[in-house]
């Protein structure tokens, strides 16, 4: 193991405490440390059991010291920068010194089992008895927007307070990494941080992201996978990557009807389904497929969300480059046969700055939350926001005792 190294911040004391020093506030330095939250588990690092000793001289002065998952943790900047923010802000404390070791190979172990709170490891953490809503979105074919819809709409959700996170299940086409920004300054793809078996997901914008991307070495290599390979790079991103409690999870699926959308059945089977489409009428026919098959295996058609929508001139004309009518179409065919019509959910209309957001890895509805697109996704953010799942027919894990 690495010596530990230390980081010191000198704090102006603060008027209305006299530095004492002492047990009171070592106490008070803990408690301030409760807000300190890791960057990737999202949760305090005094739950993680992150924090080792406390100590308070008589001036003042005070050592923390900061127990890191692994070695190199991508973290460590952030978790050291917020421990001493968090401790020269206590009343009393005139200086900071943040001593950084890692967790020992127990203490990892005690963590990831405390993590999974007596799951294995190899057991799947959005089952049907679940409370995380699972969302997958589809589409017929490629190019209609699919992803950005799903980064957009996970960014939506995560700024109206939800705990968000997205399976990047198009193995053969991932893009999800480069719409949420997740490159680092070389432009490679930000990896994800792994503490024994368990895999941590980057976060982006509020949002646990685990793509096929973060795992190649280069992000323009052709993934040549076949069937029985995908779907166990889709289970292993449902067991080992930890996402915590999330309230929605979204899986952005590769086009068609192919082995993927057909494991994500199986595997999910409660997944509802977002079906998304251009507003071409021929494009109808290829949409309507996608859902066809989620539905043979017993998924719920959430509804269809259209892209490419007409584009409001200056004179107040609107230009259809793609036509008019296709998502109400796909909504119409795929409500044949369903007790309740399947609804057209939005209507995205073509947009500049939701090209440039996409390029730039800055979410239309963060980057330009006026723009008419990232009205409409944002609109759809809220209308999927007030829909939980329901708990009939779930066990809940309560005794009465």
């Amino acid at each position: 193991m690495p010596p530990a190294r230390s980081r010191t911040v000198t704090a102006e004391p603060t008027a209305s405490a006299e530095p004492t020093g002492g047990t009171a506030l070592e106490g008070a330095v803990r408690d301030a440390l409760t807000r300190v939250l890791d960057p990737e588990i999202r949760r305090p690092i005094t739950e993680l059991d992150m924090v080792g000793d406390v100590v308070v001289t008589a001036g003042g002065a005070a050592t923390v010291g900061v127990k890191l998952t692994i070695v190199g943790c991508p973290a460590a900047d952030v978790i050291e920068r917020d421990v001493a923010a968090a401790t020269a802000g206590v009343p009393g404390v005139t200086g900071v010194t943040v001593d950084v070791s890692v967790m020992t190979a127990d203490e990892r172990r005690a963590l990831t089992e405390k993590l999974r709170a007596g799951r294995g490891p190899r057991v799947a953490q959005f089952g049907p008895e679940s409370l995380t809503r699972v969302v997958a979105v589809t589409s017929g074919k490629g190019g209609v927007g699919k992803s950005t819809v799903t980064a957009n709409l996970a960014v939506a959700l995560a700024a109206r307070g939800l705990a968000v996170g997205i399976v990047d299940a198009d193995v053969h086409g991932f893009s999800i990494p480069g719409l949420l920004g997740l490159v680092d300054g070389d432009g490679a793809t930000v990896k994800p941080t792994q503490v024994d078996s368990m895999i941590l997901p980057p976060v982006a914008h509020g949002v646990k992201v685990i793509s096929i991307g973060m795992f190649v070495e280069d992000t323009s290599t052709a993934v040549a996978w076949r069937g029985p390979m995908l779907h166990r790079t889709i289970q292993q991103f449902l067991t080992d990557v930890f996402f915590g409690d999330l309230d929605v999870l979204l899986l952005d699926l590769p086009p068609g009807t192919g082995d993927v959308a057909i494991s994500v059945g199986q595997l999910l089977p409660q997944a509802e389904v977002l079906v998304v489409t251009t507003p071409q009428p021929a494009a109808a026919d290829v949409a309507e497929r996608s859902g066809l098959v989620a539905r043979q295996t017993g998924q719920t058609l959430l509804g269809v969300v259209e892209t490419m929508a007409g584009l409001a001139q200056p004179d107040g004309s609107v230009l259809e480059l793609f036509g008019s009518g296709g998502g109400a179409e796909t909504a119409r065919r795929l409500s044949r046969g369903q007790e309740a019509p399947v609804p057209l959910l939005a209507s995205v209309p073509l947009s500049v700055a939701l090209r440039e957001g996409g390029d730039a890895g800055l979410p239309v509805v963060l980057a330009a939350p006026l723009d008419p697109a990232a009205v409409a996704i944002d609109d759809l953010a809220a209308r999927l926001a007030v829909r939980g799942r329901g708990l009939a027919g779930r066990r809940l894990g309560l005794r009465v005792g």
